[in-house]
């Protein structure tokens, strides 16, 4: 008997280790992508993409975690952690909506990364501090893929991973 994985016996794996595993999974994929893009490609981040990555970082341990624990058959503390993680994704899903708008220019974004404000410039060093800044706007997206920015893709990564969460906290009652 052969214990090779293949998508015939991928219907096997109990919907709470699936879920969990694809959690960790998508949220280091999604990660390490925004970190190739910004190392690799040379696109920095905006302080709005920085907060948009906490979902990611926290999902990435949590993900595994949960995996680990439905594995070693503790049902409940794993869907407690996808929990944590659904709720993490549809807020930062929430984010990655908000960002958007703010790239489209449909309401305001935050004066520390929209261009807004000067506030905290001195007219004694404000030459200095204008040669020395290097402000990556978050009104202004550097890349769009099918219409969709960072951030938009960032919301829409979110709210599948929320889902699959979801979906793992539910379908994994009472298995183990």
């Amino acid at each position: 008997m052969s214990s090779r994985l293949s998508i015939a016996n991928l219907s096997a794996v109990p919907p709470l280790h699936g879920a969990a595993l694809v959690v960790g999974l998508g949220a280091l994929g999604a990660l390490a992508t925004a970190l190739g893009f910004e190392h690799l490609g040379g696109y920095d981040p905006c302080p709005l993409c920085l907060i948009e990555r906490w979902a990611y970082y926290g999902a990435i341990p949590a993900g595994f975690l949960a995996l680990f624990l439905a594995n070693g058959g503790q049902p409940a503390p794993a869907r407690l952690l996808l929990a944590a993680c659904a709720i993490g994704f549809i807020a930062n899903a929430g984010l990655g909506l908000y960002h958007s708008g703010v790239e489209w220019k449909w309401w305001p974004g935050p004066e520390t990364c929209s261009g807004t404000s000067a506030a905290g410039f001195a007219i004694d060093n404000l030459q200095q501090s204008l040669e020395q800044a290097r402000v990556v706007r978050c009104d202004e997206a550097p890349w769009r893929l099918f219409g969709l920015s960072f951030a938009g893709w960032s919301g829409v990564i979110s709210a599948g991973l929320a889902v699959i969460g979801i979906y793992g906290v539910r379908a994994g009652r009472g298995s183990a």
